[in-house]
Parts: structure tokens; sequence; C-alpha cells
């Protein structure tokens, strides 16, 4: 890992790891301590202080013999900024500057949900999913890498030629799913070895990570997307108002955009 990161060594694995640990990446494994140090190229005594933060954290057991497993994760953190909005405001724009964009798509297959893509699915575990990652680029280079889950029901028109043509919400809606709202929620994190290399960054760097997922007007989820974002390339704009009495005024969203560049 390089020298040059904001972050201790440990600290920046730690990060790394915690986030796949939440996307159920390393539901059926953890990695041991020489796939992870050989990974991102540190030393066996920072591996060991990454999974020591992890192990405090309830995200994760260590037992001789036995190795690392990943425990079931506490409940939603308050952290993240969420909010719930009408397609007529967020999405619309989203599709829109992706109509400026050109997208590569990078892994497209049917896979089996796992136990936090199943939850925000509301569906079965290990029910079938189309799992999409695309890289989305204007003339300055890539934007964004987008991973997407859809569950096979609504993907019969997701093919990989077509998400190459075409933005996903718009792919949905013409096959006839009725888009009624979605929940996105907004954060930060550090860019991983793969990311990294899609995006043309160096490892550690730090990134916009959206989380939406979209309803159809039935309140189904149709989609789950996880986008990471250059935050040099990509801006997301939010005018606000003040409503309500003068004893409880509060802001709340009026308009949303999101730019890229």
């Amino acid at each position: 890992m390089q020298q040059t990161l904001p972050l201790p060594k440990y600290h920046s694995v730690y990060l790394v790891l915690k986030e796949r640990l939440r996307d159920g990446l390393y539901d059926q494994r953890v990695p041991g301590e020489l796939e992870l140090m050989e990974e991102f190229g540190v030393s066996r005594a920072t591996v060991r202080k990454a999974l020591e933060n992890l192990t405090q954290e309830g995200l994760i057991e260590r037992s001789a013999g036995r190795g690392t497993r990943r425990l079931q994760p506490p409940g939603q953190a308050g952290q993240q900024a969420s909010s719930t909005h009408r397609m007529a405001g967020l999405l619309d724009n989203i599709i829109a500057a992706s109509l400026d964009t050109t997208v590569k798509v990078i892994e497209h297959e049917y896979v089996s949900a796992t136990e936090p893509v199943a939850q925000m699915l509301q569906i079965e575990p290990r029910a079938q999913v189309l799992r999409a990652v695309r890289v989305r680029s204007t003339k300055a280079g890539p934007v964004s890498c987008i991973t997407t889950w859809v569950p096979r029901e609504f993907a019969g028109n997701l093919g990989r030629r077509q998400l190459g043509r075409k933005a996903m919400l718009v792919l949905i809606e013409e096959s006839g799913v009725e888009i009624g709202r979605a929940r996105q929620s907004i954060s930060a994190r550090q860019a991983d070895a793969t990311v990294a290399g899609l995006l043309g960054m160096p490892l550690g760097s730090a990134l916009l990570s959206v989380s939406r997922v979209v309803y159809d007007v039935n309140d189904r989820p149709v989609l789950w997307l996880q986008g990471l974002y250059c935050p040099d390339r990509y801006e997301y704009e939010m005018e606000l108002s003040r409503v309500g009495d003068i004893d409880a005024k509060v802001w709340v969203s009026k308009d949303f955009n999101a730019y890229m560049r």
C-alpha cells in the first residue's frame, strides 16, 4: 500500500475490509492473513491490527484452527444521510446525466443473492439476481464504478449489450415496470485495489459512495445500486428550504441534481 495515504496503513486496510463485509463479499469466507498481506502489500502486523479493529467492532470472529468468519452485522449505523425522493426529481436528473457519458460493462452475471442483497431487495437469500459492474466515463476520464443487483424477474431486458447503450432505469421502465420512488444514502469510502484500477486512481483514494434502492409503484424493490464516484468529476447538488413553525423550523430538500464533468 502506498506510503502517501493520509491514513495509517492498518486503518486503510480496515476501512476496505469493513466495506467488503458490509457488502456481503465475505459471507462465505474471510481471506486469511497471508492473502490480505499479498493483496494490500503490507506486513502481517498491519493486517492483524486491521483485523483486531474489525473483531472489536463485532464484525468478525477469529479463532485458532477455524480462521476468520463474518458475524451478523449490528443494526444500521445512523451516520449516513438517508432520504426518500420522488422520481420527478433526483432520479430523472441522474438518468439525464448518464446520457452524457459512456459506459463499459465489466461484469454481467446471474448470482445467488447474499444476505445483504436479499435484505435490500426483500427477496429470499440465494434467490437469483443479476449482478452488473459498470464503469461510466466522460471525456475527462472515468467518473464512477457502479455495481447493481436486480431480481431476475425484473432483469429480462438487461442484457450486457443493452447495458452498454442505455441507462439501467430506462431499460427497466421499457420492460413495463413503473418506477415509483427511491431511497438513497451517501457516505465516503476508500478505493480498494479493484476499484482503484478501474477508475485510474491511487489505492486508498477518497470516493463518494452512493447506495440507492429503487422501488416500483407497488413498493417492490427492483434495483439496488452501489456507486463509487470520483469526487473531482462528480457533483451532487441539493437545494434546501425552511419549513415549519418558528419553534421548529427544519431544512427540507426542494430539488436535486447530479452533475458529471
